[in-house]
């Protein structure tokens, strides 16, 4: 199978769109946050939270979609840790990032050892099922990647659409990204830019948790350590790649996605017997880093981002 045919393959499509899916919803949660003004570096940890949650809750009974709530919830107190810290105290955005990822790293797994002292593999769950959508699941290429995922997947599309009117159709969304640009004049008309900043960073938690819950409720089954793998700073990056909006974010995730699902075919072509595999692995990361430098230099960061905000204050 030559490039030419990987790349109409109903298969890969699909694969892509799935690899995408954790993603989508930590980007989304990671733009929500940087357009109120507040980089959220707790990213990573906070996707191995959600991750960890979303699964323990299923497996002690809850159904899968009680699951997701958990992790939501989960997202969303270490949300608010990292939103105190970070907007009234006015601490470093970067240092409490980065220390929210090694807590929530580390608490997850202590609890996991807490709970499973004796587990040597962890147990598995029924995880969400793939759905195909009548009709429109029976398109060709289009049909089989986008119209015959699971539940969460579309979730996800649905989320991305409902953020993008949000932002740009309503005066919360006004407000949120008023407060990422010029956060006086927010303060002016009588809003409070650190209820607006807190509540962006708790909503954009939630979101992240879901990312990484996707990953134990629907792309796997189950959880093991590392299985975020650098997803969240993926995230981060596509963040600058679709300039601070949805839409362009969401296509972002693909593409890196498509580009990772490549990897994977292509070591399993002729080429992958003369090119280390290690290549392989690189090949997402070099091409999304190629293409981040191309977008970024039209994007335009929101004026106020890590922009610490003291009414009263110029």
């Amino acid at each position: 199978m030559d490039l030419f045919d990987i790349l109409l393959s109903a298969s890969f499509w699909a694969a892509a769109i799935r690899i995408a899916s954790p993603l989508i919803f930590a980007t989304l949660g990671e733009l929500i946050c940087e357009r109120a003004g507040v980089l959220n570096l707790g990213i990573e940890g906070i996707m191995v939270a959600g991750a960890f949650a979303g699964w323990i809750a299923v497996w002690a009974g809850l159904p899968l979609w009680g699951g997701v709530a958990v992790a939501m919830i989960t997202g969303m107190m270490l949300g608010l840790v990292h939103s105190i810290l970070s907007v009234p105290f006015g601490l470093s955005q970067h240092v409490v990032g980065i220390g929210l990822t090694l807590l929530a790293t580390s608490l997850t797994f202590y609890t996991y050892r807490v709970v499973l002292p004796e587990v040597s593999s962890p147990p598995k769950i029924t995880a969400f099922q793939p759905y195909e959508i009548p009709l429109l699941s029976d398109l060709p290429i289009v049909g089989p990647a986008l119209f015959s995922q699971t539940p969460l997947t579309y979730a996800g599309f649905i989320l991305a659409g409902l953020t993008a009117v949000v932002l740009y159709r309503t005066p919360l969304g006004l407000a949120v990204r008023a407060a990422g640009e010029n956060p006086s004049a927010v303060a002016a008309q009588g809003l409070s830019v650190t209820a607006i900043r807190m509540g962006a960073v708790i909503v954009g938690s939630g979101f992240m948790a879901v990312g990484g819950a996707f990953l134990t409720l629907s792309a796997f089954d189950s959880f093991f350590f590392d299985m975020v793998n650098g997803r969240g700073w993926i995230c981060i990056a596509l963040v600058v790649f679709g300039a601070w909006k949805p839409g362009k974010a969401v296509l972002g995730a693909i593409l890196f996605a498509a580009f990772d699902a490549l990897q994977i075919r292509l070591q399993q072509t002729g080429i992958g017997a003369v090119v280390p595999y290690q290549v392989f692995l690189m090949l997402p990361y070099f091409l999304s880093i190629l293409a981040l430098v191309v977008m970024s230099r039209r994007a335009e960061i929101p004026a106020a981002l890590m922009v610490p905000f003291n009414k009263g204050e110029r």
